[in-house]
């Protein structure tokens, strides 16, 4: 297979065909980021298209110097955060979550479950988008520092530094007790 600085020199002279490559090898990547960016399976489908498109426009902007996977990944979750922004200004009822299950929970518990899961999401919004990211790649990928280094173009010292700042932040931020009303004395 070839490196993808080879396979993008070709696009860039013409051969248009070569782009496939970088599409079938970032496909199923692109996907999984859109997919817990959004959290969406079916709306993720579309971005992948409109994420290869948007790199494949910008090729002659990509530095080879630096990570194409990082550049493209960079595209993805930039591509998921605008689309996050949308929704904020326009909220739909298609965005609600739906689930069957074959068992019946006891209401009770299966409210608490997704109550807790709505305040965890909450606290990662709440974050960064820097420090997100972190979180992500380390604990739902399960990269390495270094392979985080390599995909967002940071040294292993940043990628550790963000992290442990992002742990506080929302260790913090879990740990702070939430206001419910006003005091009625």
């Amino acid at each position: 297979m070839q490196d993808d600085r080879e396979v993008i020199a070709e696009v860039l002279q013409g051969n248009k065909e070569a782009y496939a490559l970088i599409v079938n090898k970032y496909k199923g990547k692109i996907a999984s980021i859109l997919q817990r960016t959004l959290h969406h399976a079916h709306d993720a489908e579309d971005m992948v298209q409109e994420v290869f498109i948007k790199a494949y426009y910008s090729l002659p902007d990509y530095k080879p110097n630096h990570s194409f996977s990082a550049w493209l990944y960079r595209i993805a979750i930039n591509r998921g955060i605008d689309e996050l922004r949308k929704r904020k200004r326009m909220p739909s009822v298609m965005e609600m979550d739906v689930e069957v299950k074959d068992e019946c929970p006891i209401p009770e518990e299966d409210y608490l479950v997704k109550e807790q899961q709505q305040a965890l999401r909450q606290q990662l919004m709440a974050l960064g988008k820097d420090y997100r990211t972190i979180l992500d790649l380390h604990y739902l990928q399960h990269l390495s520092y270094r392979e985080i280094g390599n995909k967002l173009s940071l040294s292993v010292d940043t990628v550790r530094m963000r992290l442990s700042y992002a742990r506080k932040k929302l260790r913090d931020q879990l740990s702070k007790p939430k206001k419910k009303g006003g005091n009625p004395f």
